[in-house]
C-alpha cells in the first residue's frame, strides 16, 4: 500500500461510465503532484464474481476488491473514493445473473426457496452480495454530509422550482400506529463483551437457530423488534380504500435496496394485497413456477410465458389495475407501475421528488396528480409528514433565500443496518424470537406469527462516541445549532439518547446549541429556521441519515447528486462519496438510446478534491494542496458558467461537463503561484484546451443522437465502453501530452 495513492471505486451504471470519461483527466493532473489513483471494481458483477471465483476459469477470476478495500479502511493510510453503486434488489440480482451467464461465466442461479445443498450454499453466497452489501464494510467511520458553499451560492443565484401544493390537497402520509417495527422495539445495552444466539421456539417447542455465534461488545446496543404481517396486511387494505374514496393515486414507498431482506417481504406484502383476488385464486400456481410478489410485478408478468394459463391470468392482472385505486407510475410510457419493481421507488428519493413536485405524482397517463404515500413503519414516516404540513401551511422553500441542513451520520461500524443482514428472518411458524445471551440468559423475547418479519441490529459503543465528537466539532466550527434527532419513546433512541448525554459532557460546549428532538420535532425546528435563512446541523442514526441527505438537498439545491460527503475513518482514514445514484438506471437507458449520459458529476468533483486535500495533510505533500484548492476554484467556474449536462441532445452531456473541468482545473492550476513547477507543467495545456474549445465540444457533441452498445449493462466491455465516453480524439491527445 502507497500512502500517496488514492482508491477510486469503479461501480454500476452511469457512474462507471461516467468514471470511463472522468477518471483518466484526474490521473494526468495528479501525476504532477506524483499522486497515484488506481481503480478497485465494487459494482454488482465484480462482487458476484469475486463470490463464485471457483466456479470460474482462471482467466475469468477477479480478485475480492470490496473485501480489499475493507481492510484498508481499517488503516490510517486508507483514501478511498466511492462512487453510488447497485444496491441490489432480487430482481437486479438475478438479471446480472443471467447477463454473466451469456457471457460465459458459470455462476449459478439465485433460488428463491434452495432446495439442496448446492443451492444453499449459492443462496448463502448471494446473500452477501445483494442489497447493501458496500456501504457497511468501507464505512469505517461517522458520516459528515453537507452542500458545498459553492453548490449553495448557484442554488441562490439560480434557484430551481420548488411547486406547492394545491388548496385542499388530499397528498398525505399513511403510516401503521400499532405492530410495527417501531412499537415493537426492544433494546439491551452490554456491560461485557459476550456472544449471543438467536432463536426461534414454535409452539410446539422445536427449537430453530437463527444466527449463532454474534459477538457483541461492551457498550454495545443491540435491538430487536418485529412486523406483524396481519397488521401490515391490515393497514394495507385500509391505505387501498382510503386512496380510492379519495381518488387520489396509491403509493408504497420502502428502501428495497438497503434493507434488502425486510423491505422486498414488505413489498411483497402491498403487491398481494393490490391483486388480492389474483392471488387468492393463482397464488399457488405462482408459487409453484418460482413467481414471487416480491419480486413485483414486472418479475411476475415476465414468467407468466412459462405458467399454465398465464394469458388468463396475465389478463386478470392488467383487469386489476383498473378496478382498484389508482397507482402512480414511475415510467407511463411503458406501463411501469409502482409495484412492477421493488427497487424502483426508494422513499428517501422519491418522497422529496413528491414533495418538490407540489404533492403529486404520475399516473398512467403521465399526468400529475395528488398521492397518498404509503410508508407502513413508522419509525420515520412523520419526517416526511411534518415536512408536507410545513409546505402546506407555509408554502414551497425557496432555494433563492433558505438556509440549509448539513447532517452527521451515525454509521460506522455497520451501526443501525435495519433489515438488510444476517439478523433479519421472515418467522416460518408461529411462536416466539429469543435473544439469548452465552449464559443461557433470554434477553429480548418477542411471540411472532407465521411470516412475520424479525430483525436485530447492533451498534458499537466507539460508533456512537465518535458519532458524538463529530456533532460538537461540526457544531463549533459552524457556530450552527446540533440537533440529534431521537425519540425517547423509542427503545433504541432511548438507549442512544443515554450516551449522548454521557459522552456530551467529554467535549467542550461551552456557547454551543446542542439539543435532542424526536425526529417529526426536529423536522419542524429545522424547517422553521430554513425559511429564516439559518441552517441547522442534523444529527441523527444511520436511516435518517441516509433520508434526510436527500430530503433537505433536494428541496434545498435541485439534487442530492452535488453533496460534500466526507467520512473521517475512526483509524484516521479517509472515504469520500460522490452523492446519490438514484437516478442512475434512467441516465443509461438514455445513453443507451440516444448516446447521451446526463449523469452530473458535480459530486465525484467534490469528492476528489477533499481526498487530495486529505492526502496533504496526512502526508505532508504540497502539490497535493495545490491540486486541491485548484480543483475547488475550478469547480466554482464551472458551476458559475453552468457546465452541467444539458438537458436535451445538442447540448453538452457527461463528457462535455468533464471536459470544461479540465479546462478550468488547467486554467487554475497554470495560473498559480505556490508551485512554479506545477504552473509550467499545465500553461501549455491550459493554452491548448483554450484554443481547441470549439473542435472539441464540436467532436463530443457529434456522436449524441445514435444508440450505442457497450457490451452489456451489468458487466459492460471495457474497450466498448472507454470508446463510448472518450469521443474526442482531439482531447485524447491533449491529455496524453501532458508533462511532455
Amino acid at each position: 500500500m502507497n500512502e500517496s495513492t488514492i482508491y477510486y471505486t469503479h461501480t454500476d451504471e452511469a457512474p462507471a461510465l461516467a468514471t470511463a470519461s472522468l477518471l483518466p483527466i484526474v490521473q494526468a493532473y495528479a501525476s504532477a503532484a506524483n499522486v497515484n489513483i488506481e481503480t478497485r471494481d465494487i459494482s454488482l458483477a465484480a462482487r458476484i464474481l469475486a463470490v463464485f471465483s471457483d466456479h470460474l476459469t482462471a482467466d475469468q477470476r477477479v480478485v475480492d476488491a470490496l473485501a480489499q478495500l475493507g481492510d484498508l479502511a481499517k488503516t490510517p493510510e486508507a483514501n478511498i473514493i466511492k462512487l453510488p453503486n447497485i444496491s441490489a434488489s432480487i430482481p437486479q440480482l438475478k438479471a446480472a445473473i443471467a447477463e454473466l451467464q451469456a457471457l460465459g461465466f458459470a455462476v449459478p442461479d439465485y433460488a428463491d426457496e434452495p432446495t439442496n445443498d448446492d443451492e444453499r450454499e449459492a443462496r448463502k453466497r448471494y446473500d452477501k452480495v445483494k442489497g447493501s452489501a458496500v456501504n457497511p464494510v468501507l464505512r469505517e467511520g461517522n458520516s459528515d454530509r453537507r452542500a458545498p458553499l459553492s453548490v449553495k451560492a448557484y442554488a441562490r443565484k439560480h434557484p430551481h422550482t420548488n411547486k406547492p401544493f394545491a388548496a385542499g390537497s388530499k397528498t398525505r402520509v399513511a403510516t401503521m400506529s400499532k405492530d410495527d417495527f417501531f412499537s415493537n422495539e426492544k433494546s439491551v445495552v452490554f456491560s461485557a463483551d459476550d456472544v449471543l444466539d438467536i432463536r426461534h421456539i414454535a409452539e410446539d417447542g422445536s427449537v430453530t437457530d437463527l444466527k449463532k455465534g454474534l459477538k457483541v461488545l461492551a457498550g454495545e446496543i443491540v435491538d430487536a423488534t418485529f412486523m406483524n404481517v396481519a397488521a401490515l396486511d391490515e393497514f394495507l387494505n385500509e391505505t387501498l380504500a382510503l386512496a380510492k374514496a379519495d381518488d387520489v393515486l396509491y403509493s408504497v414507498h420502502l428502501k428495497a435496496t438497503m434493507m434488502k431482506v425486510s423491505d422486498p417481504i414488505l413489498f411483497g406484502h402491498v403487491v398481494k394485497a393490490f391483486f388480492a383476488n389474483v392471488f387468492a385464486k393463482h397464488g399457488d400456481a405462482l408459487a409453484a413456477a418460482g413467481l414471487s410478489a416480491n419480486d413485483g410485478l414486472a418479475s411476475i408478468m415476465a414468467g407468466l410465458a412459462a405458467v399454465a394459463d398465464g394469458d388468463q391470468i396475465a389478463a386478470e392482472f392488467n383487469a386489476a389495475l383498473g378496478q382498484g385505486p389508482r397507482l402512480s407510475y414511475t415510467n407511463s410510457d411503458k406501463g411501469i407501475t409502482n409495484l412492477h419493481v421493488p427497487s424502483d421507488v426508494i422513499v428517501d428519493a422519491s418522497m422529496p421528488a413528491l414533495i418538490r413536485n407540489g404533492g403529486k405524482l404520475w399516473g398512467i397517463d403521465g399526468g400529475e396528480d395528488e398521492t397518498l404515500a404509503v410508508i407502513p413503519d413508522s419509525s420515520y414516516a412523520g419526517v416526511y409528514q411534518a415536512t408536507i404540513e410545513d409546505v402546506i401551511e407555509n408554502g414551497p422553500l425557496n432555494p433563492a433565500t433558505i438556509g440549509s441542513v448539513p447532517n452527521v451520520g451515525l454509521m460506522a461500524q455497520a451501526a443501525e443496518e435495519y433489515g438488510s443482514h444476517d439478523k433479519t428472518f421472515e418467522i416460518q411458524a408461529n411462536g416466539r424470537v429469543d435473544l439469548v445471551n452465552s449464559q443461557g440468559e433470554v434477553l429480548l423475547s418477542h411471540q411472532v406469527a407465521k411470516g412475520d418479519i424479525w430483525r436485530a441490529t447492533q451498534t458499537k459503543d466507539v460508533a456512537v462516541r465518535d458519532w458524538v465528537k463529530l456533532a460538537v466539532t461540526r457544531a463549533r466550527a459552524t457556530g450552527v445549532p446540533a440537533i440529534f434527532w431521537l425519540d425517547a419513546t423509542r427503545a433504541h433512541d432511548a438507549e442512544l439518547i443515554t450516551k449522548v448525554n454521557r459522552y456530551l459532557a467529554d467535549h467542550d460546549t461551552n456557547g454551543l446549541t446542542i439539543e435532542i428532538m424526536a425526529p417529526a420535532a426536529a423536522t419542524r425546528y429545522s424547517l422553521e429556521r430554513i425559511r429564516r435563512g439559518l441552517d441547522t446541523i442534523s444529527v441523527t442514526g444511520n436511516v435518517l441519515r441516509d433520508y434526510l441527505t436527500d430530503l433537505f438537498p433536494i428541496l434545498e439545491v435541485g439534487t442530492s447528486a452535488k453533496m460534500l460527503s466526507i467520512v473521517p475513518l475512526l483509524n484516521g482514514g479517509g472515504l469520500f462519496e460522490t452523492g446519490a445514484g438514484g437516478s442512475a438506471p434512467k441516465h443509461v437507458q438514455q445513453f443507451l438510446e440516444e448516446n447521451y449520459l446526463r449523469w452530473d458529476s458535480l459530486g465525484e468533483f467534490f469528492a476528489i478534491a477533499a481526498s487530495f486535500e486529505h492526502l496533504a495533510v496526512t502526508t505532508g505533500n504540497a502539490k497535493a494542496k495545490v491540486l486541491a484548492d485548484t480543483l475547488d476554484r475550478a469547480t466554482g467556474t464551472f458551476l458559475e458558467e453552468d457546465r452541467s449536462p444539458g438537458r436535451k441532445i445538442g447540448t453538452i452531456d457527461n463528457r462535455g461537463s468533464h471536459f470544461y473541468l479540465a479546462l478550468y482545473w488547467a486554467q487554475e492550476l497554470a495560473g498559480q503561484k505556490d508551485d512554479a513547477e506545477i504552473a509550467a507543467a499545465f500553461t501549455d495545456l491550459a493554452a491548448s484546451l483554450v484554443a481547441n474549445e470549439s473542435k472539441i465540444v464540436e467532436e463530443l457533441i457529434a456522436v449524441q443522437g445514435k444508440p450505442v452498445e457497450i457490451g452489456g449493462y451489468y458487466y459492460p466491455n471495457a474497450a466498448k465502453v472507454d470508446a463510448a465516453m472518450r469521443p474526442s480524439a482531439t482531447l485524447n491527445q491533449t491529455l496524453a501530452g501532458l508533462g511532455k
